[in-house]
């Protein structure tokens, strides 16, 4: 059977997506990280990066989405079984952890570039809703209707992502305090 080099291609930027993601394991590339550092890291060239990826930010944008897609798959598997509080909770100790801080702040970098750039940034954009889909759905499963679930699991969300980049910006700032009261004031 012979590929197209389509294919070939997109095999070959998922192989060095997967090399990114054991090379940096939870943290992702600081901004001013170049593409050159991050080549040596991965045993590559900078020019592959830059061929497949295009910038350090799509390399950052391709590893959030990935590194989401993986904590998604493990929040999805907890709800299936849990409570929209259950998520919630298991979803703030998971992001607030110190040892993924810098994923964090990864994450808020890449969400200001997309902010002035939405359409560069669609992919990323629309899986950020990721989240608030499972939890709306919970939120149904628990008795809301659908518009209303899914107002809950909006606020519910924008909340936490407020209180993640305070966390960023003052660690040790926030507990599962404010997030208990955010479930609270959601009922």
């Amino acid at each position: 059977m012979v590929l197209s080099s389509t294919a070939h291609s997109g095999d070959a930027r998922e192989r060095l997506l997967a090399r990114l993601l054991d090379a940096f394991d939870e943290d992702l590339p600081t901004p001013e990280t170049s593409l050159r550092e991050i080549a040596v890291r991965v045993e590559t060239s900078h020019a592959l990066l830059r061929y497949h990826f295009g910038s350090l930010t799509g390399v950052l944008v391709a590893m959030l989405r990935a590194q989401r897609a993986r904590d998604n798959e493990g929040l999805f598997r907890a709800a299936e079984q849990g409570t929209f509080d259950d998520l919630v909770l298991a979803s703030w100790r998971m992001y607030s952890s110190p040892e993924r801080l810098s994923r964090i702040r990864g994450f808020f970098h890449v969400v200001g570039l997309a902010a002035y750039g939405p359409e560069d940034y669609r992919e990323f954009v629309d899986s950020l809703d990721d989240l608030t889909g499972m939890l709306a759905s919970l939120a149904e499963r628990e008795g809301l209707d659908a518009s209303e679930a899914l107002t809950r699991a909006t606020v519910t969300v924008a909340a936490m992502r407020g209180l993640l980049l305070q966390e960023v910006l003052t660690p040790g700032a926030c507990s599962e305090e404010a997030v208990a009261l955010i479930l609270r004031m959601g009922r």
